[in-house]
């Protein structure tokens, strides 16, 4: 794993908004005295989020003061997980995934659009808007190559939808999350081939599809139906 330092430039200082501070308050609460450090994640992604997708020292630190933890443990903790960006990124914080399935799918094309576009890894774009890095795998395989843009996956791309998906990020035009393809979820491209009289081929208008009616128990309920004696 390589060096992971802070960024040499840094706010001077940092604290939650009002609503992010009561979400804090109520995650805290979720542990039993003694063992808020628990929360330690979850806060630290919540200020990296407010900052703009990166993390700053006085938020670590504000973090730190919140959970009655030493500044260093905290630090260890945004210094070890890469989910922690260290240094500004872009409004459009692009991840590509460039493990195997994602490789063999075409990534290094989907690799050369962010190098021309954007520049190289780490490089955010002189209008604030892009910045990118190569990640290892994010769980996508089935729909690969893909990308995370902040906190939302974007999958089945191609140089071309890809090219277009960040022109309307620049543009602030509404964009497709998941499957550019139109594929859903990780069916098979040309719609089902199993399983069809409950999904439909299209996966969506079969019987198994539809919403449950508004007095139909919760799904645990009918497990625990079925599973009764």
């Amino acid at each position: 794993m390589s060096v992971r330092r802070l960024a040499e430039k840094q706010p001077a200082s940092f604290d939650f908004t009002p609503e992010n501070r009561a979400w804090a308050a109520k995650e805290i609460a979720n542990y039993p005295p003694g063992r808020q450090a628990s929360a330690v994640i979850a806060l630290l992604w919540r200020a990296q989020k407010q900052c703009g997708y990166w993390l700053p020292k006085p938020a670590i630190e504000k973090v730190a003061e919140m959970l009655d933890m030493p500044n260093i443990r905290v630090l260890e903790v945004a210094t070890f997980y890469t989910m922690f960006n260290l240094e500004p990124v872009g409004r459009y914080y692009v991840q590509l995934c460039g493990t195997t399935p994602c490789m063999l799918r075409g990534a290094e094309d989907i690799k050369a659009v962010l190098r021309k576009r954007v520049g190289e890894p780490g490089h955010v774009t002189s209008d604030g808007m892009f910045s990118w890095n190569e990640v290892e795998c994010l769980g996508a395989c089935c729909n690969a190559p893909m990308v995370q843009i902040n906190e939302d996956y974007y999958e089945d791309l191609t140089p071309e939808n890809f090219s277009r998906l960040l022109d309307d990020l620049a543009a602030g035009r509404p964009v497709k999350k998941g499957s550019q393809i139109g594929r859903v979820s990780s069916e098979p491209v040309g719609g089902l081939t199993a399983l069809t009289t409950l999904y439909g081929a299209d996966g969506r208008s079969g019987k198994a599809s539809a919403p449950l009616p508004a007095n139909d128990p919760p799904a645990e309920a009918r497990l625990d139906a079925k599973t009764e004696p």
